[in-house]
């Protein structure tokens, strides 16, 4: 895990469901919340709604190899164009670690460039 990282509560939105409670709870950086602020209304639900099914099921990304070992990235479609989402699993805690959401482009960069400082 990266346990310098200062993560900041999520929002009620992505924790507050209708549904029974998740296995996991999610926890944002601020990169991502700095992303998310900025995208449409529309786009922001459909990434909590994404967040909600990885606390279900943490198994839904692809696991990365390399300098983003540990690191899953979950790709979902939203209008036509294809969102990844990165995230970490910390099974002890049971506390998703989501790191960042984007765009295919540069996003592998981004993130390990991040992850680095």
């Amino acid at each position: 895990m990266r346990r310098e990282r200062q993560y900041e509560r999520v929002t009620s939105r992505i924790t507050s469901s209708g549904r029974q409670s998740m296995a996991y709870a999610p926890k944002t950086s601020s990169k991502f919340n700095r992303t998310k602020k900025k995208l449409p209304g529309n786009l922001r639900n459909a990434i909590d709604s994404q967040v909600r099914l990885i606390c279900e099921d943490p198994s839904l990304g692809a696991l990365k190899t390399g300098d983003l070992a540990g690191v899953r990235v979950h790709k979902f479609g939203f209008l036509g164009r294809l969102y990844l989402l990165a995230y970490e699993v910390d099974e002890g805690a049971k506390i998703i670690y989501v790191y960042a959401v984007g765009g295919h482009e540069n996003f592998y960069r981004d993130l390990k460039e991040y992850l680095k400082s």
